[in-house]
């Protein structure tokens, strides 16, 4: 079986997925990191130098080999990556795949997302706090029809990773 993390950015899915990776003796394994090896570049010069549509057609075909050439992983997707490509349903139609949404509300994220705006192309142009609030929740309102078709939602405030992590694997087994 292969674990499959989606939610917003700043979710927590790659710090939820190494650690509960490790708990179940599985491999880690960021989708972003795969994209950056495979493109020679890091995802903003991508957005920069080519775009968010070619960014998201090549993403879609990472994920893709990504999910064929291993077992027993933990995937973290980048927080657009169900939203584009018919890339949900290819999750829901695999067979050995567990989607795992980490529901963030729009304070949490954007207390994590403030100090590192600059490492996210999508909001580093974003200059007040109000307006990083704003946009978040008309992005979150556009995508949660996509991530709510997760097989397994699990709250990410006011939890630590520990906790996210049990209830992760208390659901699963």
């Amino acid at each position: 079986m292969n674990i499959v993390l989606l939610g917003y950015m700043a979710s927590g899915k790659t710090t939820i997925g190494r650690v509960l990776a490790k708990n179940l003796g599985y491999k880690f394994i960021d989708l972003d990191d795969i994209i950056e090896d495979g493109e020679k570049n890091s995802i903003q010069e991508i957005f920069k130098l080519k775009g968010e549509i070619y960014f998201r057609k090549r993403e879609s075909f990472y994920l893709n080999k990504v999910l064929s050439n291993n077992d027993k992983i933990v995937l973290s997707l980048g927080g657009g990556t169900p939203c584009y490509s018919n890339n949900i349903n290819f999750l829901k139609d695999s067979k050995n795949i567990t989607t795992i949404f980490l529901k963030s509300s729009i304070e949490t994220i954007v207390k994590r997302l403030k100090n590192e705006k600059h490492t996210r192309p999508l909001i580093s142009q974003i200059e007040t706090e109000e307006l990083l609030q704003e946009y978040i929740g008309k992005h979150l309102f556009e995508r949660i029809p996509f991530y709510n078709q997760a097989d397994l939602t699990v709250s990410t405030d006011d939890k630590t990773i520990k906790e996210i992590v049990e209830t992760i694997i208390f659901n699963l087994f």
